[in-house]
């Protein structure tokens, strides 16, 4: 990716949501969210990733006054492909084939995760949060370990597990570490980053790029790695019965600021 220092403006409008559910959206957004703004600022000042080393500035005509630096925002799916991420099988953290169609019927997440990231305390925080408030209303996180980012997941399965499980008390399903660029980039990735173009190209950022997908396996959206799992809407995937009825959807105007 190019690098700029031109700072330029935007409106963020990541987010979709139900009608029925306005209420839902910011159920989980709450004070917990500084702790992922000390992290980003770490990794600003620690990583080597041109990522994040843009300085990128937006403002928000919903919240005038507001901008910050390195901010998040989702970019809407493509036109729907004939494929679906039920159609792939994965292996998880134990080496065991898992067929992603098991989750046939669950609004999913997936992310690529890493154990030495200034972004891992607060999204495995956070990812934990969510994935214990929604797991019994059809909702599902994946995953995926990755070392391709500073070489911040460099352990073995088994050492990812113990962290992921230990520290964060994760129970959400992790899987095998995997390549998300590049020449072996896992085939469910290759599937996602065509389904969801991430901003200025396809390549994936950083560790805690994540992808929300539908019930039916489709990709919705993708969140770059500053965003928040908190900002992350799953209430109108779970309660929605047709996700590609857009008469039911609105799109909400969001401002992040960023200490």
């Amino acid at each position: 990716m190019a690098s700029s220092s031109m700072p330029f403006s935007a409106t963020f409008c990541g987010f979709t949501r139900s009608k029925k559910n306005l209420a839902c959206a910011f159920s989980s957004f709450d004070s917990s969210w500084l702790s992922m703004a000390s992290s980003i600022k770490s990794s600003l000042g620690s990583s080597k990733s041109a990522f994040l080393r843009h300085g990128f500035v937006l403002q928000s005509s919903t919240f005038p006054g507001f901008s910050s630096k390195a901010r998040s925002f989702g970019v809407y799916a493509r036109a729907a492909t004939e494929k679906t991420v039920h159609d792939f099988t994965v292996k998880d953290i134990d080496g065991k084939d898992v067929p992603l169609n098991k989750f046939k019927g669950k609004a999913l997440l997936i992310v690529n995760v890493a154990s030495k990231c200034g972004l891992t305390s607060a999204n495995y925080s956070e990812l934990s949060h969510i994935y214990e408030k929604y797991k019994t209303q059809g909702f599902e996180i994946l995953a995926f370990p990755c070392n391709q980012f500073g070489g911040q997941e460099p352990g073995s399965n088994p050492e990812i597990k113990q962290f992921a499980c230990t520290r964060f008390k994760a129970e959400f399903p992790i899987f095998d570490k995997v390549d998300v660029n590049g020449p072996n980039t896992a085939p469910v990735y290759q599937f996602l980053k065509s389904s969801a173009g991430g901003f200025l190209g396809d390549l994936i950022k950083w560790n805690f790029e994540k992808f929300l997908v539908d019930k039916n396996g489709k990709v919705v959206e993708r969140y770059p790695p500053t965003t928040s799992p908190f900002q992350i809407e799953v209430c109108f995937l779970i309660n929605l019965r047709d996700v590609e009825n857009d008469e039911n959807r609105i799109r909400l105007p969001i401002n992040v600021v960023l200490p």
